[in-house]
């Protein structure tokens, strides 16, 4: 954080402290939260010759009261959010560049991908579940191109889960491969049992 003092307080603070955020552009203010006194007060009332006096039945006192204001940006924080969650990593032998966004803030929870986009009896049992899975969080939809590649551009997004859809769903188990973003790890679940592991995952019950 940064305290300012003397010359860096502006006129009508009694004492101003910035909470910074190091950014990989430098460190930066995030948030300013300043003791403004009861100037802001005490220019309204001169300006509009109204008392705005508070009288305290305990101590049976008057007085103006002092304003603290906390000053937040919502773009810098998103922006350090997004810097904090940056990670890089290699898997099998390539570079990954990914979003670590917790699943609680993720901004997509999970994206649905139907193993082939032209094979309807895939597409259908996805989609299905992609419309139950959106009632309950932010979801997405990829049907298009290699898995690995729609695995990457999760990634890239910090979605935390994959469920994949293949033949096996449709011919042996009725079963989805779930794939953890961090980890790359897979899991092989019952399609019915997808949305309580992603509740216990993502809301933590």
């Amino acid at each position: 954080w940064d305290v300012h003092e003397g010359d860096g307080l502006a006129h009508y603070a009694r004492a101003c402290t910035d909470i910074t955020f190091r950014f990989p552009f430098g460190t930066q203010e995030l948030m300013g939260i300043a003791a403004r006194g009861n100037f802001d007060l005490t220019q309204h009332s001169e300006g509009s010759g109204k008392t705005l006096d508070y009288y305290d039945e305990q101590t049976k006192e008057k007085y103006i009261p002092h304003c603290i204001e906390p000053s937040l940006g919502v773009d810098r924080l998103v922006l350090a959010l997004i810097c904090s969650a940056y990670a890089e990593d290699e898997v099998n032998g390539e570079k990954r560049n990914f979003l670590k966004f917790h699943p609680k803030i993720a901004p997509v929870k999970v994206v649905v991908l139907p193993l082939l986009k032209n094979k309807e009896e895939l597409v259908s049992v996805a989609r299905e579940l992609y419309d139950q899975l959106k009632m309950r969080w932010n979801v997405s939809w990829d049907a298009s191109g290699a898995v690995g590649r729609r695995y990457r551009r999760a990634d890239e997004v910090g979605t935390p889960f994959c469920v994949t859809i293949d033949f096996d769903t449709i011919e042996k188990d009725a079963g989805v491969t779930i794939r953890d973003r961090d980890t790359t790890e897979q899991i092989r679940l019952p399609i019915d049992e997808v949305i309580p592991y992603l509740s216990k995952q993502i809301d933590g019950y």
